[in-house]
């Protein structure tokens, strides 16, 4: 029986916990691919007491029987991919033969970060709010076919490069963005380009088909959120990918009927990081608490993330456009000291009211309805039987409203910290 690919995607803004799901998953994996997005994306796993933070490398890695790959959606910044990857060969982790990379992912070059901070500088007040690492003029680059690729470093690499270089550097001159100095960071990014020869750089959708084609089980991992995602997300303060479901086809080079299960991961309540519209933010000492209680800096940048309630309205757009078929809920015990929880179930602008997404959310106001908070600690629970009964009727209340069932549950930010529900 050939094999399918399921897919677990971030179907908010990101920052839902995907790492921690991905590493709880990875047991039941083969193989656990990237499909999309770079060095933007941190994600974060907790397990023996030790915490790590993986950008662009799968979440499967900690897992020494899974095959992991960096597919051709995926952009790749080798000087951070060597950093990265030598933190984990340092806490114990080979990487070289279970980490395989497509050679059609596109490089991420120094100059693609000055552009990215050039073009954030020429926005003024319109500034997106990038992270700053490269990702949007990489994916540009690619668009326009002028893109270095993994598989350009394996021939005639430094013309290449030198090229492409050049023609950043006349679009700087263009923007009159001449005051920066890359010497030593283009160093150790041509000792990151050498350090990623030693990895196994090959043609991935070959081997994800072959895989599957030999019934071996594959788990696609999502970067960012479907609400970033370049054509169905809040444009234009979205992300440079596909981070939706088509993503996964297009990014790993595998049918739309192989994919199988499709799992959306949110939290308990709501985050963004960086500029647009957010109808549900919450500007108060509410919003505060939340960010506190959750930690809710970002994992790449340390950005402080804007905090709000959950938004159904946000949630059902998401699970439509993804076909999600399971939901993961995460961090519900950031919520267990609240009295009241609010919940958006519609947008209002004016007289107009709304409970699908619209074209453009700037303007819009969210409208709540409240439920009772359970007032007690989740970071014990480890069966559904123990959820205390108000927070097992705040899960029935938005499977009801999402039409779809919430198969895992996270009450903190441990492995262990996971019940899975019948």
């Amino acid at each position: 029986m050939k094999g399918k690919v399921d897919a677990l995607l971030g179907i908010v803004f990101g920052d839902e916990g995907k790492g921690k799901v991905v590493d709880f998953f990875t047991p039941r994996y083969d193989v656990v691919a990237r499909f999309a997005g770079g060095p933007n994306a941190g994600h974060t796993i907790i397990f023996g007491g030790q915490k790590f933070v993986l950008r662009s490398i799968p979440s499967g890695i900690f897992n020494e029987n899974a095959i992991n790959i960096i597919g051709n959606g995926c952009v790749i910044a080798p000087d951070l991919f060597m950093q990265e990857a030598q933190e984990l060969e340092a806490a114990g982790y080979t990487l070289t033969q279970r980490l395989h990379i497509s050679r059609r992912a596109h490089l991420i070059l120094p100059t693609h970060r000055v552009l990215d901070r050039a073009y954030e500088a020429a926005k003024g007040k319109d500034r997106v709010g990038t992270t700053g690492k490269g990702i949007g003029p990489t994916y540009s680059d690619k668009a326009a076919r002028v893109g270095l690729r993994v598989g350009d470093i394996l021939d005639n690499f430094e013309e290449k490069y030198a090229r492409l270089k050049a023609r950043h550097e006349q679009i700087l001159r263009d923007l009159h963005f001449t005051d920066y100095d890359i010497r030593e960071e283009e160093a150790r990014w041509m000792e990151g380009v050498a350090y990623m020869r030693r990895f196994p750089l090959k043609d991935t959708e070959i081997e994800i088909n072959e895989m599957l084609d030999a019934g071996r089980s594959v788990l696609a991992e999502g970067a960012q959120g479907s609400l970033l995602d370049i054509d169905h997300g809040t444009y234009p303060f979205v992300s440079s990918s596909s981070t939706t479901i088509g993503g996964v086809c297009t990014g790993l080079g595998v049918a739309p009927s192989r994919i199988g299960r499709v799992f959306g991961i949110f939290k308990a309540y709501s985050t963004r990081v960086g500029a647009g519209p957010f109808p549900v933010e919450l500007f108060d000492a509410t919003g505060d608490r939340i960010r506190d209680i959750g930690h809710e800096y970002g994992a790449v940048t340390g950005r402080n993330r804007r905090c709000g309630w959950i938004d159904l309205v946000a949630l059902r757009y998401a699970i439509t456009i993804n076909g999600v078929t399971d939901l993961v809920m995460m961090k519900s015990d950031v919520l267990d000291t609240f009295e009241t929880i609010r919940v958006c179930t519609a947008y209002k602008k004016g007289d107009d009211v709304l409970c699908h997404m619209p074209y453009d959310t700037a303007g819009w106001e969210a409208v709540y309805e409240d439920v009772p908070g359970w007032k007690t600690s989740l970071s014990a629970v480890r069966s559904e039987k123990d959820f205390p009964k108000a927070f097992a009727d705040y899960i029935a209340y938005l499977e009801k409203a999402l039409d779809a069932p919430i198969r895992i549950v996270s009450v903190g930010p441990d492995r262990e910290e996971t019940v899975m529900r019948e």
